[in-house]
């Protein structure tokens, strides 16, 4: 058996020492390494996997983690940390330098070294070099070759043990090592709050854990500085474009118990460094004043630039598409044509089953007819994927119609390469940020139509801004509200319980398609809602619990939320999937993207099933709607479990059915447009699970709390300019 021998800053870490026997397989961009040592007198190799710079097998070492039991493989050893020891045997010590970790070192001027200075050969290396030109066949240029090459992979292993003596170890040193090299020491010391802008994975607090390790001051203006920074993008993450001033030193003064004053200059600073933009008293991150100054100058532009000629007789346009696909129009959608005739870019809104999706697709034929290029797109994969079925041509989502290079780090279709389009419709509108609207409008040509199709009564983007709103309350360019709810959408519980919520009234529940099963206790709503998903709605309606069943909740936190009945559900639904050690998730489980990976091709708010788990290659490979995605293990930190998802992660997606936990305890988010957004999600069945109050709260809560963002100024004074 092994010695396990705890570790004195970590007791909960266990200890195992060895000699790399070899290298299974490395990946040398994330320093990901899986081996075998070589521990005493013990006749098979014990598998290990972790992050380690330059690894090689004669390496002697120390490695420090957990011990697991890998289904494939066997019991294998995690390592969270590693030391590289001294080597203490002749053939340890020849194997470790011909490895190829020294350029110039084979295995043959290996042996000739080893033959020439026994267990001293690493010490001349490093310390008494000119002797190295005393073995046959080594000269003055091979020798300093050596040397350099052993003095560079001894300063990515010291960076590396600067590093885990600061309790950063694993992938994120690897990432330290890779950005700053040998001045990571130094970097850190200056200024480690660097970090949090330079390395992904590590945010404001652990840097700020860091700093202190390494004993900076709590009022260091590096730190001050970053606070604000930090702050700001707290405020951006609740969907706010700027902070004013005096809400931003607030914030920074409680999250870094600083003195105001003292944020006040470390504010100013930062405006001096051009770190942040000062507007008046509002305080923006760069990118966020782009995108707003951006969407004010493209759109701006658009309206101005004449559109392709081309007459359209908007009367004849309605009469043709009433005729041809057999439908008699609402005025609302004909107001629609008549406008989209004549102007360069508009705003359609309106609830479930006013006709939205009808609209689009006469848009599209008339358009056509004209010999006009029209390009469909919407925010997320899903609405995408409607919208073509409904239009019977192509749709894309925005990302891909945009075409983000991961080679250049950028989306390659812009002001200076647009769209081929002469016509551009995008549904789903309410979703669209500002920053993803600031993309869009530089890559529509300054000729083509714009046409922003989607529902402003839903909840507002993920990400910052309110901008379908904003660009209707501008008045900038003309907005059409479609209110006719059609007989065969009313029909639906769903769509008449939606129009009645919308207009403040409580839901009519049903037995056909709209249910409500009141359990007031969190913990029992959770155990009912497990039951319906796994038993009571396959076995009544016929459907797939993971592909068909959406489960939704306000919020994460509680026994009814979205954390607690992932938990519950993961249990019920997957209960024999691979484990995947420091992941939520397993092989086999439903799981949501929460930030956009350009270079994976994945996009927040993706849904999809995890199918391959390959432990030897750190990889998953995840099971989207469609493409399947190979993740490596580190780029998994933006996937969570996906049986239960909150509301607003569910925007723009439909599905066959969708539970709906709704409590007391979820007070801080009971809102109309909540609830309402919620329901619509639901194609086909509803199930509302909860306490009756909760309804009656979440319908009388009008209040939307106020996002930061001037974008609505900023369009009127370029209408009027």
């Amino acid at each position: 058996m092994d010695t396990l021998i705890p570790i004195s800053d970590d007791s909960s870490l266990d200890s195992i020492e060895g000699v790399v026997e070899r290298i299974v397989y490395e990946n040398a961009e994330s320093g990901f390494v899986v081996g075998r040592l070589r521990v005493g007198e013990r006749p098979e190799l014990v598998p290990f996997v972790g992050h380690a710079m330059a690894l090689t097998p004669g390496a002697t070492v120390r490695l420090s983690g957990h011990w697991v039991e890998n289904p494939k493989y066997g019991s294998e050893f995690r390592a969270d940390k590693y030391d590289v020891l001294a080597p203490t045997s002749l053939d340890a010590v020849e194997k470790y330098i011909g490895s190829g970790l020294i350029k110039g070192i084979g295995a043959r001027y290996a042996k000739r070294l080893v033959e020439a200075f026994g267990l001293d050969t690493l010490r001349v290396i490093e310390e008494d070099p000119g002797r190295l030109q005393r073995v046959p066949g080594i000269g003055r240029n091979r020798a300093k070759q050596i040397v350099d090459a052993w003095h560079a992979q001894q300063g990515a292993r010291a960076v590396m043990l600067f590093l885990q003596e600061y309790g950063i170890a694993g992938a994120q040193a690897v990432r330290i090592q890779k950005q700053y090299g040998d001045t990571a020491a130094t970097v850190l010391r200056e200024n480690p709050y660097r970090l949090a802008d330079e390395i992904a994975g590590i945010g404001f607090k652990r840097a700020d854990v860091i700093a202190a390790r390494l004993g900076m001051a709590p009022t260091a203006p590096q730190r001050l500085e970053a606070g604000l920074v930090y702050a700001l993008e707290q405020a951006v993450g609740k969907g706010h474009v700027f902070m004013p001033k005096s809400e931003l030193l607030e914030q920074a003064s409680g999250l870094l118990s600083a003195e105001r004053e003292l944020l006040a200059n470390a504010l100013v600073a930062l405006v001096a460094k051009q770190a942040v933009v000062r507007e008046r008293d509002a305080i923006y991150l760069h990118p966020m004043y782009r995108a707003e100054t951006d969407c004010d100058r493209f759109l701006k532009r658009l309206i101005r630039t004449p559109a392709k000629s081309v007459r359209i007789d908007a009367e004849k346009a309605i009469a043709w598409i009433e005729r041809t696909e057999a439908i008699e129009l609402s005025e609302g959608q004909r107001d629609a044509i008549r406008t989209a005739a004549t102007m360069k870019a508009m705003v359609v809104t309106g609830g479930p089953g006013t006709g939205k999706t009808t609209l689009i697709r006469g848009l599209k034929t008339i358009f056509e007819k004209k010999e006009l290029r029209v390009a469909m797109a919407a925010p997320t994969g899903r609405a995408a994927k409607r919208m073509e079925a409904a239009a019977d041509a192509p749709a894309r989502t925005i990302h891909r119609l945009l075409e983000f290079s991961p080679k250049e780090g950028h989306f390659t279709r812009d002001e200076n390469n647009p769209l081929a389009a002469d016509v551009v419709i995008i549904d789903e509108s309410s979703m669209v940020d500002l920053v993803l609207m600031q993309h869009l409008l530089r890559a529509i040509p300054a000729y083509a139509r714009l046409i922003l199709v989607g529902d402003v009564d839903q909840l507002p983007s993920v990400g910052a801004g309110t901008v379908l709103m904003d660009i209707i309350s501008s008045g900038v360019i003309p907005a059409i509200w479609l209110k006719t709810v059609f007989r065969q959408a009313a029909q639906s519980g769903i769509v008449s319980n939606a129009h009645r919520i919308n207009s403040g009234q409580y839901p009519e529940f049903n037995t056909t398609d709209f249910f409500f099963v009141e359990r007031k206790d969190p913990a029992k709503a959770a155990e009912t809602v497990v039951e319906l998903v796994a038993e009571r709605m396959p076995n009544k309606f016929g459907l797939d619990p993971m592909r068909d069943i959406q489960v939704l909740a306000p919020m994460h936190r509680g026994a009814g939320g979205v954390a607690r009945l992932n938990e519950a559900l993961q249990a019920a639904l997957n209960p024999a999937g691979e484990p995947i050690l420091h992941k939520p998730f397993r092989k086999g489980d439903k799981v949501i993207q929460l930030r956009n990976n350009y270079e994976l091709e994945v996009y927040n708010g993706d849904v999809g099933v995890i199918t391959v788990v390959d432990a030897e290659a750190a990889e998953l490979e995840v099971r989207f709607d469609d493409r399947t995605v190979i993740y490596p293990l580190i780029e998994t930190d933006d996937l969570v479990p996906a049986y239960a998802m909150t509301v607003h992660k569910s925007q723009g997606s439909e599905y066959p059915a969708v539970v709906l936990v709704l409590l007391a305890q979820h007070y801080l988010l009971l809102q109309r447009n909540m609830l309402y957004t919620a329901i619509t999600r639901g194609k086909k069945l509803v199930i509302i699970v909860g306490d009756p109050k909760a309804v009656g709260m979440a319908i009388r809560n009008t209040q939307v709390a106020t996002r930061h963002s001037r974008l609505v100024d900023r369009l009127r004074n370029s209408a009027e300019a």
